[in-house]
């Protein structure tokens, strides 16, 4: 399963209202290190895919979720579980630490 894309309009229904742990990548097309995770988000997103959701919000297209969430450096990952963020992390790291890092959390 591939990333999916959120917006500030479906916010609720996507990460808040999931059944489903739900991973949010917030990035942004000038960010280096955020294009530098997306690769090995993508493969998590398919390793993955039966326990969590990888979704990604672009901080310039969507401002309202990120401002009200006080996210101040990006890549921010945000891990969201019945509704309520449960684990966070600012910066890329290498797509074995992320991996570990979700399935800590989860």
């Amino acid at each position: 399963m591939a990333t999916v894309n959120v917006t500030d309009a479906s916010w609720q229904a996507d990460v808040l209202g999931s059944e489903k742990p739900v991973l949010v990548d917030f990035w942004a097309d000038w960010c280096g290190p955020c294009k530098m995770i997306a690769p090995a988000l993508e493969e998590i997103s398919d390793e993955l895919a039966d326990q969590v959701t990888i979704a990604k919000m672009d901080i310039v297209d969507n401002t309202d979720t990120p401002s009200s969430l006080g996210i101040q450096g990006i890549p921010y990952l945000a891990l969201y579980k019945g509704g309520e963020k449960i684990a966070e992390m600012t910066g890329a790291r290498p797509k074995s630490q992320l991996k570990e890092w979700i399935e800590a959390a989860l």
